[in-house]
């Protein structure tokens, strides 16, 4: 058990004692000379085993997604994205600002947009209206509660989108957390998209780092964007290793961090002000309704930080929790009375 109970995300996670240790250890050089040994032994394994020919290691997912999407496409370009998307909600209009494309939202069941909906919204360019050049999908879906998108269904859009003459890139933040779910290799989804990124400071546990995942002529341009965003690293060894150690180490327990999600929404389903299906919770999200008549979303989460227990308002009526390596199965039976004794 944990003095405070951190829900609010993932990316809270401290590396491991072994991760410090291979950091201290870790054989270092410039990469952006291409020169550091760790860093290119990381991109190496992710790249077999994404199936993809190269990878890029770089700061963040939002770096690595923006860089995607940059390389992917031109100025002037539509790009359709999923209207709950992290890339379109949660990244600062990189897609505006920096690809200079336009995003084209489109809704969808749970993170998987209709595939007619998709064709009929993709457009030729025109006199009149930019051409659509790429689909961005998501998996696992934060906003939809860790939804793991099937790799089913990611078939059927990357082969929609290459008869129609478009890129797929996919946002796989949490790719392991739906290979875990699925229990299928991240192959399976990642052999349909052009560009995958997916990040080690999450459920991974590492401090720092995303990765993005392509063809070798496709990561080569990728290099420029990351230096033309300041995202060229010298000595990221000591980031590296902290990255393969969580590659050997860190998925197969993913399993533990959805348990104790079901557990959570198992339990929270039970109390008074609190909507949510247990049934639909696959990951390590969980998202829920609250709507109590003497609480306010503000008062509940104060009150639950007065007790150490901190969770995220994603809206004014939805609050998110997130399981991970440092919360334990004691940590939610806490979290579990806690709420009990508020509500």
């Amino acid at each position: 058990m944990h003095e405070t109970v951190d829900l609010r995300s993932d990316t809270v996670t401290k590396p491991t004692e072994e991760m410090r240790k291979a950091m201290y250890s870790a054989e270092v050089g410039d990469d952006v000379f291409g020169e550091d040994p760790t860093v290119n032994e990381l991109q190496k394994r992710c790249a077999e085993i994404t199936g993809k020919e190269s990878a890029l290691f770089v700061p963040s997912g939002t770096m690595a997604n923006c860089i995607a999407s940059y390389v992917l496409t031109n100025e002037g370009d539509e790009v359709i994205v999923e209207e709950k998307s992290h890339i379109y909600n949660m990244e600062v209009a990189h897609l505006t600002l920096i690809s200079r494309v336009l995003p084209r939202p489109l809704p969808s069941n749970k993170g998987e947009i209709d595939l007619n909906l998709i064709k009929k919204s993709i457009r030729k360019r025109g006199l009149h209206v930019p051409g659509t050049s790429l689909i961005c999908l998501e998996n696992t879906h934060n906003f939809w509660g860790g939804k793991a998108i099937s790799p089913e269904y990611v078939k059927e859009a990357y082969e929609l989108a290459k008869n129609e003459g478009l890129h797929v890139h996919l946002d796989g933040a949490r790719i392991f957390n739906a290979s875990i779910a699925y229990k299928k290799p991240v192959t399976e989804w990642t052999k349909y998209c052009d560009t995958v990124m997916f990040c080690f400071s999450k459920g991974l546990s590492c401090p720092v780092g995303s990765i993005l995942c392509g063809e070798k002529e496709v990561i080569e341009e990728a290099k420029r964007a990351r230096k033309l965003l300041g995202g060229g690293m010298r000595q990221a060894g000591v980031l590296a290793a902290c990255a393969l150690v969580a590659i050997d180490k860190m998925i197969k327990r993913l399993e533990e961090d959805h348990k104790k999600a079901k557990r959570l929404a198992e339990g929270l389903s039970e109390l008074p002000g609190i909507k949510i299906n247990p049934e639909e919770v696959e990951t390590n999200i969980i998202i829920f309704e609250f709507s109590h008549p003497g609480l306010s979303i503000e008062d509940f989460l104060n009150r639950l930080r007065e007790n150490k227990i901190l969770a995220l308002a994603i809206s004014t009526t939805q609050i998110r929790m997130v399981t991970h390596k440092d919360v334990d199965f004691e940590d939610i039976e806490r979290v579990l009375e806690v709420c009990k004794s508020i509500l």
